[in-house]
This record gives structure tokens, sequence and C-alpha cells, in this order.
């Protein structure tokens, strides 16, 4: 309906408001047509599983009410899926039913913002791909320079990691290396051995540059994260001198607890892990 504000000044000019209620009320269905036409139309040409929101239609400022209204009838109508507030997609179906959307798009917003990267996903989901665990539960952390509350977005609560290092495209994956070091004895299915012994094939297969720049990286990270970083490196053969620099970060008389046997690191001892 057009706005109460106009309505009331209407109603103060009795004569004038009885001629065009009707065809106030025409333009205003009209307008309403052409709003959900356009919503229909981007929404068939946007890919299933991406999340979209009111700004992702072409329509102006003073129709986003509308915009938001019409959305939440085809939501609630089976059209299309919400995901959280103003947050909704266009489920993916199979057989068994409708999938939720992927990690990547239920997250992008804490992802990236303006072109720029301020987040990555880290944690279970970044372990299972790194080949340490076949499980995923229903949990998402992202780690970000900032911290931030937990949120809950559809079947997802997202937690979120402090990163000490700046995050940028060519460190992600190095990043995500570093932090399942960090939480080695937290990834579930899996013991810490089997997880270490994994991590030594990664990143024996890390090309030089990326072996300096994750040394580099590390020395951001906890002094336990370092010492158990550090031996991987001595192990796997890696130059002396990225080596010793993070040897050399640590206190020499501290030990560290992480549970790794002799059988999978030789050199425990040295780098004081336990």
């Amino acid at each position: 309906m057009p706005s109460k504000k106009y309505c009331s000044f209407l109603k103060k000019c009795p004569v004038f408001y009885a001629i065009n209620r009707t065809n106030l009320l025409s333009l205003y269905k009209i307008i309403q047509m052409k709003v959900s036409e356009i919503i229909a139309n981007t929404i068939d040409r946007l890919p299933t599983d991406y999340i979209f929101t009111y700004t992702d239609f072409d329509v102006e400022v003073s129709s986003k009410d509308a915009v938001v209204k019409a959305l939440n009838r085809m939501a609630a109508s089976g059209k299309i899926s919400k995901l959280a507030k103003g947050k909704f997609y266009k489920p993916r179906k199979t057989q068994f039913g409708a999938l939720q959307p992927s990690t990547y798009q239920i997250a992008k917003d804490l992802l990236e913002q303006n072109g720029e990267l301020v987040g990555y996903i880290t944690g279970y989901n970044a372990f299972n791909d790194l080949g340490l665990t076949t499980q995923i539960p229903a949990a998402l952390q992202i780690g970000t320079n900032k911290s931030r509350r937990a949120i809950k977005r559809g079947m997802y609560n997202i937690s979120f990691i402090v990163q000490p290092n700046k995050i940028t495209r060519k460190n992600v994956e190095l990043l995500r290396i570093l932090d399942a070091i960090r939480f080695i004895r937290e990834i579930p299915a899996t013991t810490p051995d089997e997880a270490c012994s994994r991590l030594l094939s990664i990143i024996s297969q890390l090309p030089e540059a990326k072996i300096k720049m994750l040394a580099t990286l590390v020395l951001k990270y906890s002094p336990a994260v370092q010492a158990l970083c550090g031996a991987i490196l001595e192990q796997i053969g890696i130059e002396n001198s990225i080596v010793k620099k993070i040897y050399e970060s640590l206190n020499p008389v501290t030990g560290y607890n992480m549970p790794i046997s002799e059988s999978v690191l030789p050199n425990k001892n040295k780098w004081r892990l336990k």
C-alpha cells in the first residue's frame, strides 16, 4: 500500500482522495507486480546454492521492503529456502531431498568484503580437506584477524578463530596447515600421531618458497605450535637456517605439551615436546 504518511496527506483532501484512491491502488499493484517480476527473473538466473539478499536485486532503494516481503513469501511457499534473516538460496534438490549450500556460500560474506579477503575457512572442514579426518561436524570455524561472537546459519554453528598473521590469498593454505598443528589434539577421528604423519607428508611436498613463508608465519603462533612445526621441518630435512630461526625463538627451558611419539618424530626431545 502507499505510505501511511502519503495516505494521511491525501485524506486531508477528501475529494482528491475519493477520486484518486482506485488509481493509487492500481498503481501500487503495478509496482508490486514489477518488483515480483524482477525478483522472479533474477532468481531464475541464479545458480543453485548461491546465497542472496535483497541487495542482489536491481530495484530502487524505496522498494527494499517490497523485495524483502516478496522473498519471505517465496520462502514460505517453498520456491526458495531461507538460511538466516535476510539470506535466501535456491536449494539443490536430489532424490534424498534438498541440500544446504556449500560452506563457502554460507560463509562468503564473512570471508570477503569489498574484494578484500578478511577470513578463511579452517577447523574441521579444512582438516577434512587436508586428509586429516573424515568427519565434518555441523560446526564451521573461520580464521579472522578480529575476535567475533559465534553465530548460527542454517545447520551450521559458526565460530571464529583469531589469526595473528595478516590473511592473504597467498598464505591461506599455509595458515590452515598451522591451524592443524595448533589443534592437533582436537582433530576428530584421528590421533595426534596419525595427524602428525599426514602433516609431515603435506609439508614435505610444499615448494621451497612456501616452506620459507610457513616458517615465517609460525613465529606469530604460540611457542608450542612453533616447536612442533620446527620439529616437522627439521624431520623432513628443511634447510638448517630456516629451522634454526624457529628453534632460537623458543625458551630453552620450557617444555611443550604436544603428545607426538618418537616413532613419528625422532627429534621430539630436542624440541622439548612431551
